[in-house]
């Protein structure tokens, strides 16, 4: 393992200072630990309240992630008030977290962690402690003790597996106390700790440990063996059946609560799943119990006979009733071992393993499946190595549900932030790269949606993606060029779609163009355009989101952004009134089609939008000023006069309203139109 450390970027820091950049160094390697993994402490000499001087334990607070770890993240306790707790005979968790809490000097820090006694227990300066796949590797074994011993020697400690708290912080603490000359302590399912006098000797020593583990399970690395059969699928074809797969598993695993699915085939989780034991030893537990929150005690391996590449077809027959055996195995799971006045969390998997095909993830977002993923991609290659080296053990069934339903690990779950009224669902865009598509694929990635923004300008399309990710610091947005008019073109869109989020839940169907003429003077090539991208390219994209809808089994959401025009046509726009009428007209035809589904149709009437309106070219502009017979410097005053508010409408407006169809907030209301127009009394619907 390759060491961080830098003296020229440490220069000058101490205290917490120093904590917060070595545990920053620390987070920066997934191998050490992953999203939210770990802890770190220093001891320091300050003052209280009153000015006294008093020993400091900083600590990492519950929940807080090393990688990002900020200094408000870390809490100050007495330490002092903790010492005397090591002679304690017993303490229950509420006991230790009551005592704890007044123990830290600064009000409103953040709950300390559940391992703080054992940071105080230990008496060095700087502990760390890290869940390296490495170290884990060795104790997820039946032979951890001689297997330890053979790496490191004596002078390593080995803990057997506790529940975090007091239990295991006093017997580290006795472990130490017993010889000070230890090296490091290692805990059973549960990484390994390591300390200094300096953050420099604490981080380097971590690093030798680790790289020591590493050389070791190099030696004994085998070669993995595979199924012929599942790799001869490529790269390509493994990808067009993930894609034809996971609308119906988003379905299967999205009957409580929506999932967003990540998927990967990455070369290390195709050795793993084409492995011929991957169904029995996946099966055996994750590595670390810390993993349960995110994982679950073991994925669902979905195995499907084939005598050669992946069958999507026989895959999504098998859907239906291998997520439902999981959810029966997991329930009675709870059943058996579950504890007094706990409830049972979702029952459906967080990992689906298809061989030949590769890994789904499942999360509330994005982010939760990249979390879900990358823990699982590690627990692969610590399968793998303990089982190279002896055999891949892990908690038995009982401490995985004791450790799964713990109310200390739950709690973490209550320190994210309340889910926004979009979280879960996945919205495709189309025309996103103007002005009213924008506003609307913004809007909804800031209500917590996934988002595909589609247009036939890929450039400016990203760079409106770009600006929604930057915004949510997570890949929430995803730029996909997409020409309606193109049958091809749109279901690969749509396929790109399902491969970045694994479904849809709401089209918003807003690509149009205009063209301003007189019926006599206007060309046959300016009618069919009309025609190809306002009414067939409508009808293509809702025949694809139709598709999927069906086949996730959830219902379904199509926004369509029509045009006041349709109840009340203009002079001069007989090519766009007739063909957002048919779009319209096909609309109502959906709402009717799809309700036995629970698939809502609504249309949003907008009129005269400007800002940022690629409808309104140069040309537009002219032309319809001409038809109105005002100059064109006055054509937006004059849209804002003629409607009874006399307001001026902007992209925001209309993304409002497709907003309020889109959402479960009109979940009894399809086949409606809503007028955002400012009150044109012609287009009033009827």
């Amino acid at each position: 393992m390759k060491s961080r450390w830098s003296d020229k970027e440490a220069r000058g820091l101490e205290g917490l200072d120093i904590l917060v950049h070595t545990s920053r160094l620390i987070g920066l390697d997934t191998n050490l630990v992953v999203w939210g993994g770990g802890n770190s402490s220093v001891k320091v000499r300050g003052m209280d309240h009153t000015g006294r001087p008093i020993r400091i334990l900083y600590v990492k607070g519950s929940g807080s992630d090393m990688r990002t770890i900020a200094h408000k993240q870390f809490t100050p306790l007495r330490l002092d008030d903790l010492l005397p707790l090591m002679k304690r005979e017993a303490m229950t968790d509420d006991e230790m977290v009551a005592y704890q809490s007044k123990c830290v000097l600064e009000p409103g820090s953040p709950k300390p962690s559940i391992e703080t006694l054992l940071h105080a227990f230990l008496p060095p300066t700087h502990i760390y402690h890290t869940h390296a796949d490495a170290i884990c590797a060795l104790t997820d074994t039946p032979s951890r003790r001689r297997i330890i011993e053979e790496v490191y020697g004596k002078n390593v400690a080995v803990i057997p597996y506790f529940r975090p708290g007091f239990l295991l912080s006093q017997k580290t603490g006795e472990a130490y106390a017993k010889n000070p000359g230890l090296r490091a302590i290692i805990l059973d399912k549960h990484g390994l700790i390591t300390w200094g006098a300096s953050a420099k000797e604490a981080y380097r020593e971590t690093i030798r440990m680790i790289t020591q583990a590493e050389r070791f399970l190099a030696r004994h690395q085998r070669r993995p063996r595979v199924r012929p059969a599942a790799l001869s699928a490529s790269r390509e074809a493994r990808r067009l059946v993930a894609t034809a797969i996971a609308p119906t598993l988003r379905g299967e695993v999205g009957r409580g609560k929506r999932m967003v699915l990540l998927y990967d085939d990455a070369p290390e989780l195709l050795q793993f799943v084409n492995h011929p034991k991957a169904k029995s030893i996946s099966q055996i537990g994750p590595f670390t119990p810390d993993h349960l929150m995110h994982t679950k005690p073991w994925p669902l391996f979905l195995d499907v006979k084939s005598s050669g590449r992946p069958d999507a077809e026989a895959i999504i027959a098998a859907l239906p009733g291998a997520v439902e055996g999981y959810r029966k195995r997991y329930a009675a799971y709870f059943e058996r071992y579950k504890t007094p006045g706990v409830t049972m969390l979702d029952p459906n998997p967080r990992v689906v393993l298809i061989p030949g095909v590769g890994l789904f993830a499942t999360g509330k977002d994005r982010r939760a499946g990249r979390i879900v993923r990358d823990i699982y991609l590690h627990t692969v290659g610590v399968i793998q190595a303990g089982a190279a080296v002896s055999s891949y053990v892990s908690l038995s069934p009982r401490e995985l549900c004791d450790f799964e339903y713990w109310p200390m690990e739950n709690f973490k779950l209550t320190l994210l932030p309340p889910e926004k009224e979009f979280s879960r669902r996945i919205a495709l865009v189309t025309g996103a790269a103007g002005g009213i598509g924008k506003a609307i694929a913004e809007r909804l990635a800031a209500e917590g949606a996934m988002v595909i923004l589609t247009d036939i300008d890929l450039e400016k399309t990203r760079k409106a993606a770009d600006a929604i990710n930057q915004k949510a610091g997570e890949a929430n947005a995803a730029a996909v060029k997409m020409d309606v008019t193109s049958e091809s073109s749109v279901r690969k869109a749509f396929e790109e779609a399902v491969r970045a989020y694994g479904g849809l839940d709401i089209l918003v169907s807003n690509a149009g163009i205009a063209k301003s003429s007189p019926v006599d003077r206007l060309s046959l090539s300016d009618w069919d355009r009309s025609i190809a991208v306002n009414a067939t390219g409508h009808f293509l994209v809702c025949r694809e989101a139709v598709r999927i809808f069906k086949a996730q089994g959830l219902g379904g959401n199509i926004v369509v952004v029509a045009t006041k025009n349709v109840l009340a046509p203009g002079k001069d726009f007989g090519a766009y009134s007739a063909s957002k009428a048919a779009q319209v007209q096909l609309s109502r035809i959906l709402a009717i089609e799809g309700a036995e589904d629970k698939i809502r149709v609504n249309m949003v009437n907008p009129d005269g939008v400007f800002q940022e309106s690629g409808l309104w070219s140069k040309e537009i502009r002219k032309e319809r000023a001409r038809a109105h017979g005002i100059p064109i410097g006055k054509l937006e005053d004059f849209y804002a006069q003629r409607n009874l508010l006399k307001l001026k409408i902007y992209p925001g407006d209309v993304a409002e309203a497709v907003l309020f169809f889109a959402s479960d907030r009109s979940s009894k209301t399809t086949g409606a139109i809503l007028p955002v127009d400012g009150g044109v009394r012609e287009a009033f619907p009827r």
